[in-house]
């Protein structure tokens, strides 16, 4: 079994210094360069401590007889983007839909471990919690966009309704809010009411992250949410991701190492249903512990 890598008490970001160079021995072939711009412009976040916004300890999950998580640890920092990367079919995707408890539109899932949602300590994958409850509190955007076939505003507005909110002023400032948030308003404000479905692919998605914004997620997360985008679409997207950490936690599923690299502040590497390592992004990219993680973000399979 591989032995992950990983904080498991409250996240804390290090000192904004340079990571030290891997050993003479383990020199990377191929670094994934980590951008400044994700952090602040004084650099507040390399030196505020971080809360966790979710724990996950000892976390397995089976499809049927199909062991697919195994063992599980690691911490989510509150406002924070966390990436997970690894190659198809290591359980990226799985893990990311416990935490709104998706596979339990699957027969034949179980869960066992915990994953506590901070601050009012909840497990997620109890028997207790109710799956609704959980996608109340946890969105998600998907690999492909998929708005209703509604107007613009109905799509953002959906959920606002669905929770009872009746008060249209309230409504209103509410898409309002959450269009801007997804850097979508100055392109649909005069157009609120046309078909969701004449938008661009890109817009579809920014749209989508608006209606997933709307009722104030605690965590956000996305799986692949520019795969089906081209280069420009995709980078509105990463930019939009990057400042939704003044909102909400976010947790990404990606394929693309320069995307997670771009956008996260930690990595998770996940492998076989494993974590592997885990930290903070320019460590994982610069100066991996694993030589797993070294040799899947060189290049040397995946």
């Amino acid at each position: 079994m591989l032995e992950a890598s990983h904080p498991t008490a409250a996240v804390t970001i290090p000192p904004g210094t340079d990571a030290a160079p891997p050993p003479e021995n383990r020199v990377l072939k191929k670094r994934i360069a980590v951008p400044l711009a994700r952090r602040s412009p004084d650099d507040k976040q390399a030196s505020t401590p971080t809360q966790a916004k979710a724990t996950v300890h000892n976390l397995d999950f089976w499809y049927g007889k199909k062991h697919a998580l195994k063992n599980l640890n690691l911490t989510v920092a509150e406002r924070r983007v966390t990436a997970l990367i690894g190659p198809s079919g290591c359980g990226k995707s799985t893990f990311l839909r416990c935490f709104n408890r998706m596979h339990d539109l699957q027969i034949g899932t179980r869960y066992q471990g915990r994953i506590m949602l901070q601050p009012d300590n909840v497990n997620l994958v109890s028997r207790d919690m109710q799956p609704i409850e959980a996608r109340m509190r946890i969105g998600m955007v998907f690999q492909r966009p998929n708005p209703f076939p509604k107007s613009i505003f109905d799509n953002v507005a959906y959920g606002l309704r669905l929770r009872g909110m009746r008060k249209h002023s309230e409504i209103e400032e509410s898409v309002e809010h959450a269009l801007r948030s997804a850097a979508l308003w100055e392109e649909t404000k005069d157009r609120l009411q046309e078909s969701a479905l004449a938008l661009s692919g890109g817009q579809m998605q920014r749209l989508c992250i608006a209606r997933g914004l709307v009722t104030k997620p605690e965590i956000l997360l996305f799986d692949e949410p520019t795969s089906a985008l081209d280069p420009l679409a995709t980078a509105k997207v990463e930019e939009l991701i990057s400042t939704l950490r003044d909102e909400v936690t976010v947790l990404i599923v990606t394929h693309n190492m320069q995307q997670a690299a771009r956008v996260s502040d930690y990595t998770a590497f996940m492998f076989l249903g494993e974590l592997v390592e885990f930290g903070d992004t320019s460590q994982i990219f610069t100066n991996p512990q694993q030589k797993a993680t070294e040799d899947y973000i060189t290049g040397r399979y995946g």
